[in-house]
């Protein structure tokens, strides 16, 4: 495949894609949830062989979990194409409109930002969710998975672009790559591609943005923190500490570190250890926790380490200014929690943590496009630029501005025959 000349095919549609009407970007969608739907059976057994297969090499519990297709994943990312279907249009919303001069109007107006590539794991559901965002945002998309997931990739693929163009969308809208080497084609596509959007490692991304002049949106780590304040209500820190690292392990929003106020700890760890335990966690913690349960000692190197595994770190401080100080040290500024009663302790946290998801009392799982009504979403960003925290739909538009006059030019301005006269229409 000549990845260039994909590209710039992708390049010459995305103005004819941001040009679709809503209600034909919505019936596309529609179009492609039925045909999910109807191909569930081929769907199914694609992943059960990229399954076998990924078995026999020895790919980690956590990964296998994450590759698995089954009804209720596939029923899941049909509710969210519903779902999305439902959302106002992101699409030609007029930001500001203002009067330059008589005749002379300004209009700045959202659009899509153009062609997408979004490099993701083995990860079926993403490539669903993804393409999905991107036909309601008018976006043209490029979509490389990872290789254990290729022939579930592949149908998906497959019968959502045929779907999506049978329902009235332009030909030449998507495009799937599916071998290795063609993602450092794709990183040299930087006249034709808008946005790369990196899912993966620290190391992978980093690769990624020293090996393209595409702009790069994402994030490079998951290190989560929860910080159980010493007003922390006990069953309620258990609860949310509990979920936030077993409920979906293999996850950039799963917490790897526990802080503890020194206060609550003797209290609060034997009842979490047993819980953890439950759920076969390992605990590495510092030596005056190691005095309260049996567990590991933690390193320093265990703060910056993003386990996406059943392992957690715990560490034990003076009070939420520690807390905090250590989140913003060693964290990846990806969500971090705190769980207490007190208002004003949770406040400073709050304010305080530099992340794109601070919460209280509530599990880190949360940080989600899905579970904040956008939709799905096409990653997280930890960046501050354009978008941060879940991108969803707004996450994927930019603007343009557009002037409307009547043979207004400069000179009449600079030569001081007009003047401006600037009124705000809205």
């Amino acid at each position: 495949m000549d990845i260039k000349k994909e590209a710039q095919i992708l390049k010459l549609t995305s103005p004819k894609l941001a040009a679709q009407t809503e209600e034909v970007r919505n019936r596309a969608l529609k179009a492609a949830a039925d045909a999910l739907i109807a191909n569930k059976e081929d769907i199914i057994n694609a992943n059960k062989e990229d399954m076998d297969a990924a078995e026999k090499s020895g790919l980690a519990a956590p990964t296998l979990k994450r590759l698995k297709f089954d009804e209720g994943k596939l029923n899941d990312v049909v509710k969210g194409i519903m779902d999305l279907i439902e959302l106002p249009d992101p699409l030609r919303k007029i930001q500001l409109k203002r009067e330059l001069d008589e005749g002379l109007t300004l209009y700045r107006e959202t659009c899509p930002i153009g062609v997408i590539g979004v490099i993701f794991e083995a990860r079926p559901d993403a490539l669903v969710q993804i393409s999905s965002l991107c036909i309601k945002s008018g976006n043209c998309v490029i979509l490389k998975g990872g290789s254990e997931a290729l022939k579930t990739n592949r149908i998906l693929f497959q019968t959502i672009y045929k779907a999506v163009v049978d329902a009235g969308i332009p030909e030449g809208c998507m495009l799937q790559l599916e071998a290795r080497d063609e993602i450092k084609e794709l990183l040299s596509c930087h006249e034709y591609v808008d946005l790369i959007i990196p899912r993966g490692s620290n190391s992978f991304v980093q690769y990624i943005m020293e090996n393209t002049k595409i702009p790069v949106m994402g994030h490079a780590d998951g290190i989560c923190h929860v910080y159980v304040d010493k007003d922390a209500d006990i069953d309620k820190a258990v609860k949310i500490v509990v979920d936030s690292k077993t409920q979906y392990v293999a996850v950039c929003n799963a917490v790897e570190t526990l802080l503890v106020h020194k206060d609550i700890a003797e209290k609060f760890m034997p009842v979490l250890y047993k819980a953890l335990k439950e759920k076969n966690v390992e605990v590495r913690a510092t030596e005056d926790i190691r005095k309260i349960i049996d567990c590991d000692t933690v390193s320093e190197e265990d703060y910056k380490t993003e386990y996406l595994d059943y392992i957690i770190s715990v560490k034990t401080v003076e009070n939420v200014e520690e807390a905090v100080d250590h989140i913003n040290r060693y964290g990846s500024h990806h969500t971090d929690s705190i769980v207490t009663e007190n208002d004003e302790t949770a406040e400073y946290f709050m304010q305080m943590t530099d992340s794109a998801n601070v919460y209280r009392n509530c599990s880190t799982r949360f940080a989600d496009g899905y579970r904040y009504g956008f939709g799905a979403e096409v990653g997280i960003s930890t960046g501050k630029l354009h978008a941060r925290g879940p991108v969803g739909l707004e996450g994927l538009v930019t603007y343009k501005y557009k002037l409307y006059g009547d043979g207004h030019i400069v000179a009449d301005y600079a030569e001081g025959r007009k003047s401006f006269n600037f009124k705000d229409l809205q």
